[in-house]
């Protein structure tokens, strides 16, 4: 008999690129995690941060901006991203999963992150705004 597991389809993608750095985001609902009836909805989101100049850059901390469906807006700030502070080198990528709960079925996420560059110089990185929705919904 054929095992089948549920296919997560990434519900949400967007890409920015600020000062050489690359921020890629996949987010997807994840279901196993929800309780609709009790107004609580996860997502798992997958970011790729890719250093495409010529210095080697740190990820300081993190700056998220997190709304859902009734306009209600959390900021998230801390330093670094999943407990760790990558130091990227020219042409380097770091991948990271995290997740994000919600009262409602959709929400946007959007926010940045604080580098340094080898030199001192200290700058934010974009990070596109994405949906957070289910996969079946249409917004």
């Amino acid at each position: 008999m054929p095992h089948t597991t549920k296919s997560r389809k990434p519900s949400s993608t967007s890409e920015a690129v600020t000062n050489n750095v690359r921020v890629e985001v996949v987010s997807c609902c994840a279901p196993d995690h929800s309780q609709p009836f009790q107004n609580h909805w996860f997502f798992h989101y997958t970011i790729t941060i890719t250093n495409e100049g010529d210095d080697t850059v740190q990820l300081l901390s993190r700056h998220w901006v997190i709304t859902d469906a009734s306009g209600h807006t959390e900021e998230v700030v801390g330093p670094g991203v999943v407990g760790e502070q990558p130091v990227l080198g020219p042409g380097e990528s770091f991948t990271y999963t995290s997740g994000c709960p919600l009262k409602t079925s959709t929400g946007v996420m959007r926010g940045t992150y604080s580098m340094v560059s080898e030199t001192g110089d200290h700058f934010d990185v974009e990070i596109a705004p994405f949906a957070l929705h289910e996969p079946y919904t249409v917004h």
